[in-house]
């Protein structure tokens, strides 16, 4: 955990928790996903520096509905967002690109700015940087402390000196499982005091043709971030996949309320893994599981929050019932 000094410090400070973790963390990660039945890379490693900037560019095609659908949201709720808050952290989990946030420190002003320091956390050392850099010279003067870390383990670093406004935005969670979701939840309720609050961004369900084409885009890019994962597990593992062994398979399965994203073994392939010791094989057909997004409604969201002690007091989603805010308060604080 970090704490600010009693007066908010300007400029960018970074404080990195996964230099010494990270190459061990994706070493047992890649070891048990590629060893199971159903072969897994878990999604977090689509976003070195290079997956960083495919994922942006997905965020721009006509076919991603739910990053135009939540910055409409942002653009029109941010100034009722930040309305009661102030002299605090604006903390965002899995922060990316600075073109969401930037609504919402807008909406601080001049004044509630100067009592605010934004915590972006987020797994990409370089891209947290870049973000925070940009932000600064839209802001002078502003204080950006950035969390290098992984949000899936690591919320007890949050700072609790002061009260937080925490965002988590682009229905991120939605790429847990129910097992995942709960502890990620109850982490998150555990570190809420009286006064913080949470913003979760949450793609609702919808027809099956809006779903698919999100993630099936004619220009190809969510076929090359998918394949990324691959490029990430070679680096650092020194494995020796070929990409053009595998082909993008994006599907909505009805029965979970959910896409999946695999990479399918376009023929019979023999993988090593040289940091592992370890040599994979895969028939003509197989696939790899990267990502599952799931899709909520209301109903959905609102028990898997009660689970964790949290209590949705608004919502707020789009004319269409695409895409959702819920704010968030901790119970016991409601």
């Amino acid at each position: 955990m970090f704490q600010l000094s009693p007066q908010i410090p300007s400029g960018f400070r970074k404080y990195d928790h996964l230099k010494t973790r990270m190459a061990r963390a994706i070493a047992e990660d890649v070891a048990t996903g590629l060893s199971a039945s159903q072969k897994s890379i878990p999604s977090k490693y689509f976003y070195d520096e290079r997956g960083s900037m495919l994922f942006e560019e997905i965020c721009r095609l006509p076919e991603y509905y739910p990053a135009r659908t939540e910055i409409s949201l942002l653009r029109q709720n941010s100034p009722s967002i930040v309305r009661s808050f102030g002299h605090g952290y604006l903390v965002e989990l899995g922060s990316g690109a600075n073109w969401k946030i930037r609504y919402l420190i807008d909406a601080l002003g001049p004044e509630k700015r100067s009592k605010t320091c934004y915590v972006p956390v987020d797994v990409s050392s370089s891209a947290l940087e870049a973000s925070a850099m940009e932000l600064l010279r839209m802001y002078p003067g502003f204080c950006v402390q950035g969390l290098v870390a992984d949000f899936t383990t690591d919320l007890h670093l949050l700072p609790d000196d002061r009260r937080k406004l925490i965002l988590f935005l682009g229905s991120t969670i939605g790429n847990f499982d129910d097992a995942q979701t709960e502890l990620f939840l109850r982490a998150l309720s555990n570190t809420m005091q009286n006064e913080d609050r949470f913003l979760l961004g949450l793609d609702l369900v919808k027809p099956v043709e809006i779903l698919e084409a999100a993630y099936n885009d004619s220009r190809q890019i969510t076929a090359e971030f998918n394949k990324n994962i691959l490029h990430v597990v070679n680096r650092e593992l020194d494995a020796d996949f070929n990409q053009n062994d595998f082909e993008h398979l994006a599907m909505y399965i009805e029965a979970k309320n959910e896409i999946q994203m695999h990479l399918k073994a376009v023929r019979p392939v023999e993988v090593h893994i040289g940091k592992l010791h370890m040599t994979v094989f895969f028939e003509e057909g197989e696939t790899i599981l990267t990502e599952i997004s799931r899709k909520f409604t209301f109903e959905s969201a609102e028990k898997m929050l009660h689970a964790a002690d949290l209590e949705i007091t608004d919502w707020r989603t789009d004319a269409a019932g695409w895409f959702a805010h819920a704010e968030i308060v901790h119970r016991n604080g409601g």
